[in-house]
């Protein structure tokens, strides 16, 4: 069951606010479009962009210089690119969605607090993505809201007929969302109701109460780093997944400012 990986050039592109939409009270769904989002790919769900934004006062952000071994850092002295991880949740021909959680620190909630059509940030990526097999018996889906992009092109990609177990932690009931999909989908909303993310185990919980249906499937975590270490250790050990049947991602973790997706956090 080996994923296929695909790679892209990397290409510094500025874009602009096109729409901004409140999809829950934490939650906010910007737009961007531009020219410069042309050839952009991002075909798989757990596709993510390094987003830019401009430092106080500006207008546009600190872009990344690029070389031919990549990124070339600033020289001594000069500002800093300041960026962040986001998962793409939707892109069509010439505008491209990134949902951000809300939580009163750090630049990007609070730009997306105020982000208003027109302001212009800077993206770069995806580096390259993953295709997950999507004609497998069953799918086990879970994260938290940071993981909830993914988590919907998840469900939106897996066609008809198959099954899919998903989990989302969300801060309460207000937080949930909409989603659609094809499949034979199981939607569970896992509440913190006033526990602050990242110190639940929530997610760990429910899926070592779950049964997983026969035959061949992929089960794929994202959310807080820390949490998900003893999720990657109880479906390797206890399920006895294979290796490439299980995708384990540290999308951030307590007490650190900007993880990047994909970050290594293994026992």
């Amino acid at each position: 069951m080996p994923a296929t990986i695909v790679q892209y050039d990397l290409k510094p592109r500025l874009l602009q606010v096109r729409n901004v939409q409140r999809i829950t009270p934490r939650m906010v769904r910007v737009t961007l479009g531009g020219a410069d989002l042309d050839g952009f790919q991002g075909p798989a769900p757990a596709d993510h962009v390094k987003v830019f934004f401009p430092a106080d006062g500006a207008d546009l952000p600190i872009m990344p210089t690029l070389g031919p071994e990549g990124l070339i850092p600033p020289p001594p002295g000069t500002p800093r690119p300041v960026f962040r991880d986001y998962t793409v949740r939707a892109h069509r021909p010439g505008e491209l969605d990134l949902d951000f959680v809300i939580h009163g620190e750090g630049p990007a909630s609070t730009w997306a607090a105020q982000a208003s059509e027109g302001q212009t940030v800077g993206i770069l990526g995806p580096r390259g993505s993953v295709l997950i097999p999507m004609d497998l018996d069953w799918y086990l889906i879970a994260g938290d809201e940071t993981a909830l992009p993914a988590v919907a092109r998840f469900l939106e990609q897996i066609p008809a007929g198959r099954r899919v177990l998903a989990y989302v932690e969300v801060a309460d009931a207000l937080e949930e969302q909409r989603l659609t999909w094809n499949a034979d989908v199981t939607l569970t909303w896992l509440h913190r109701d006033g526990a602050e993310p990242g110190t639940t185990t929530l997610l760990l919980d429910a899926i070592t109460a779950t049964e997983l249906p026969p035959g061949d499937g992929f089960a794929w975590t994202a959310g807080e780093a820390t949490t998900l270490k003893p999720i990657r250790r109880h479906l390797r050990d206890d399920r006895t997944l294979p290796s490439n049947a299980i995708d384990v991602d540290g999308y951030w973790k307590r007490g650190i400012q900007n993880l990047d997706h994909h970050a290594p956090d293994e026992d």
